[in-house]
């Protein structure tokens, strides 16, 4: 697949990188057919987010078509359209348990 990865401080290439692989059960796969580019990913694109490491795809506004899905998914079936939440978290922490997203540890620290 093609993506848009961060390099460092104003660095990004637009790169050819491994087919996404499903590794849990609750995961989907999603064939990305548009995305943009927000305030926050220039943000992520200037170095000004303390969370980026080399090698990060960026892009996290998109639709899509589903690809693949895991054994416990069901509210999305493989060839739906599909369009990401503009939120970005990790699912894990005690601020995404309890649904409060925008305050996730990992991605808004």
């Amino acid at each position: 697949m093609k993506c848009l990865i961060w390099n460092g401080k104003l660095q990004v290439d637009y790169v050819d990188h491994a087919q996404p692989i499903l590794t849990a059960p609750t995961d989907a796969i999603i064939k990305v057919s548009a995305t943009t580019i927000c305030g926050s990913d220039l943000h992520l694109y200037k170095g000004t987010f303390a969370g980026m490491q080399k090698g990060d795809i960026l892009g996290h506004e998109f639709m899509g078509y589903v690809e693949q899905v895991g054994s416990e998914v069901s509210k999305i079936k493989v060839g739906q359209r599909v369009i990401s939440a503009f939120g970005i978290a990790c699912g894990f922490c005690n601020f995404c348990q309890k649904e409060e997203y925008t305050s996730c540890d990992k991605t808004n620290p």
